[in-house]
């Protein structure tokens, strides 16, 4: 039975040709486990193309081995893709077949093989069409430039939707079954079993990929999935109103390798706060005053005016505190929320919290705000003069446009001229909400 022995010193173009000239099939070798973007150089070895925290190391390649063992093998040795295909590199081959058959065995039909696509149309995912009455009742659409990132797509769209939903919930909403050519592995696992660093194979693991559970977990999601398995995701994630864009309608919402999520049907989704709880204490305590002092006006008329007066300026009082607090919590996920580098656009992320600030706003009609941007010291400072200005003023009218009175609100721009660390950039560009007496 023919195989041969891979290491670290193997040249990208020397792995292709061994494979083969030993089993007939050709073999596509990426820099990364999600298969995206070009292929790697054929002059560069293993070891130089190894991934980051990937041990590397000698490596059988059996003749008898499955097709998806041995893709497995590899991205966990050196933390790159590979992909087998046909003898003339026109299909995928069949993930249940061995490497010896590889170069024959391609179906569509058994839900294994899929087409290479050519290279204008790499980037196209198959269609999986939404109907009338799913469109209709649609709450998120996932634009992605992968199959891999647009299923992370799809799970952060059903967190953003549930934002309490725990890891037992994810395992429930999206079971294994969805992705059956994992091996043994879960969907969904806890970050921090594998470490604080994320040195692990086979799952996102980027601060900005893992899922944050509604107990607080950090949970990271597997990334390899192949076309059949891709196009479950997608038709299993409409029972939760998420629908995924075509690839090729993506362009320019989307950066490649990543995802984008779109609202739909006037859908805002919820804004999670750490101080929920507290806000119904506060209101309970204020539905107790007003309860003691309706028992005192029924009591001793004698003395209503005069403790309606002083129970009245208690409850304006906790209401303040309430807002006062609730304006420090939006602050702060608000700064969390950055502007790129240079431009004024809102993100996604942001007018999320601006929504949250705008129902504040509408609950308590006397308050007004003052937003003032700040920056830090880089760059020019007129030009950081302005900038400030106009994100503070973008703050502003997104929230005027929810409804909020404009002369309740004032923009303020004080560029690099209030700095809180000289030492550290990122800190000192902030906005605060400033309330006006």
């Amino acid at each position: 039975m023919a195989d041969f022995i891979l290491d670290g010193r193997t040249k990208v173009k020397t792995f292709k040709a061994e494979f083969k000239a030993n089993f007939g099939a050709t073999l596509r070798v990426y820099t990364n486990i999600a298969c995206e973007g070009e292929q790697a150089n054929d002059e560069a070895t293993l070891a130089s193309i190894r991934a980051e925290g990937y041990s590397g190391g000698e490596f059988s390649v059996k003749g008898n081995m499955k097709v998806s063992s041995f893709e497995k093998k590899v991205a966990e040795l050196y933390g790159i893709g590979v992909q087998v295909a046909n003898a003339d590199d026109t299909e995928f081959a069949d993930d249940a077949a061995t490497l010896m058959g590889a170069a024959t065995t391609a179906s569509a039909e058994s839900g294994h093989g899929h087409i290479i696509e050519t290279p204008a149309a790499a980037d196209a995912t198959p269609k999986v069409e939404a109907s009338a009455a799913e469109l209709a009742s649609a709450r998120v659409r996932v634009y992605g430039k992968a199959q891999n990132r647009t299923a992370l797509g799809i799970v952060h769209a059903y967190m953003v939707m549930y934002p309490q939903a725990t890891l037992e919930d994810l395992r429930k909403a999206f079971p294994n079954a969805i992705n059956p050519d994992k091996g043994s592995d879960e969907i969904f696992i806890y970050a921090e079993e594998k470490g604080a660093t994320g040195n692990w194979n086979n799952y996102f693991k980027g601060e900005d990929e893992l899922l944050t559970t509604g107990d607080g977990h950090k949970v990271a999601f597997v990334m390899m999935w192949t076309k059949p398995n891709f196009e479950r995701i997608v038709s299993h994630a409409k029972q939760y109103g998420i629908l995924v864009a075509d690839f090729e309608k993506a362009d320019g919402g989307a950066k490649k390798g990543g995802f984008r999520l779109e609202y739909l049907n006037g859908y805002v989704p919820p804004v999670p706060g750490k101080k929920k709880s507290l806000l119904w204490l506060w209101i309970l305590i204020i539905l107790l005053l007003v309860g003691i002092i309706a028992f005192f006006a029924l009591r001793k008329p004698q003395v209503v005016e005069v403790e309606k007066v002083v129970e009245v300026e208690k409850i304006v009082e906790v209401e303040k505190l309430v807002y006062v607090d609730r304006i420090e919590e939006i602050e702060k996920n608000f700064n969390t929320a950055k502007f790129e580098k240079g431009k004024t656009e809102l993100s996604e992320d942001a007018k999320f919290v601006l929504h949250d600030l705008a129902k504040e706003m509408q609950k308590f009609p006397e308050v007004k705000l003052r937003i003032v941007g700040h920056t830090s010291a880089e760059g020019d400072p007129a030009f950081n003069q302005k900038l400030s200005q106009a994100r503070a003023q973008a703050a502003v009218d997104f929230i005027v446009s929810r409804g909020v009175d404009a002369n309740r609100l004032e923009a303020e721009g004080k560029g690099s001229s209030e700095l809180i660390d000289m030492n550290n950039p990122e800190a000192n560009r902030r906005t605060e909400f400033i309330i006006l007496d």
